[in-house]
């Protein structure tokens, strides 16, 4: 693609790295990324992708912007309350980068509309609050060979993997969504809103890597850190051979819907 004056002058930083350069910001600006949830952990993802320069961006949310939501997600502002989430985002987005295709999905991911709409993408990544969901993005991006990034926050806590086809899946690590009420959900126990910036700007700069083909992913590991301490910890994982969705004897064959609003972290046992 050839750009324009004001892009080569846009994406100038891009440019002159010399593991992404001209080529590295073309794929950039070919790519298709899926953000799942435009919330405290999608509203940096969405922000970096975007001043980066993805081509086609899609937001999935069912949500509206509230007011306890401005604490952390700040793709969203106090104008912009009652707002479909997806709208907001793709408003400030464009305000952004004009360059970028948003495409806005105001609706729940389901079961029903799984496959249709990760199909479209060259990379997931997931935003979301709920241990089913993320258990049902996992699944679907397995299923599908998608390349995907999930994150999970909660108080002062974050983690993120990265799957690949062939890679140790979020499934392989945490078999299936806890009990419910187990885990308490961020309006109860909180979450420190620089949190999600923090781990959200991890996956953005995982998505960007996927396209650029540039760096190590975080695949087959698991990072986790915690503000407080500002301890972070890489722990190594292997593909499990005995995992129900993409081991070899899968026994997971097709997607399940689940009911259960939990916020985030799993620690790991």
């Amino acid at each position: 693609m050839d750009f324009t004056a004001e892009q080569v002058e846009r994406y100038s930083r891009h440019i002159l790295l010399q593991d992404v350069g001209v080529e590295g910001q073309e794929r950039i600006n070919k790519g298709k990324v899926l953000v799942i949830g435009a919330g405290g952990l999608g509203s940096p993802v969405l922000l970096y992708l975007a001043a980066a320069g993805v081509g086609t961006i899609g937001i999935i949310d069912g949500d509206e912007v509230d007011l306890s939501n401005l604490q952390r997600q700040v793709i969203h502002s106090t104008p912009t309350i009652g707002m479909p989430k997806v709208l907001s985002a793709k408003e400030t987005m464009n305000r952004l980068n004009p360059d970028v295709c948003v495409v806005t999905y105001h609706e729940l991911f389901t079961v029903g509309n799984a496959f249709d709409i990760i199909k479209e993408y060259d990379f997931v990544i997931d935003g979301t609050d709920s241990f089913p969901v993320k258990f049902l993005i996992n699944d679907a991006c397995v299923m599908a060979k998608k390349p995907f990034s999930h994150g999970g926050i909660l108080r002062f806590d974050g983690q993120t993997l990265t799957y690949l086809p062939g890679t140790a899946c979020y499934r392989c690590v945490f078999h299936g969504p806890p009990p419910s009420n187990a885990v308490p959900t961020c309006s109860q126990a909180g979450v420190l809103g620089a949190i999600a910036g923090m781990l959200g700007t991890i996956q953005a700069a995982e998505a960007l890597k996927f396209l650029t083909g540039t760096g190590e992913l975080l695949t087959n590991r698991l990072l986790t850190f915690n503000a407080k301490t500002m301890n972070f910890r890489t722990v190594k994982l292997k593909h499990n051979a005995n995992c129900p969705v993409c081991g070899e004897h899968p026994a997971i064959a097709e997607l399940v819907e689940a009911e259960q609003a939990v916020c985030e972290l799993k620690k790991k046992s």
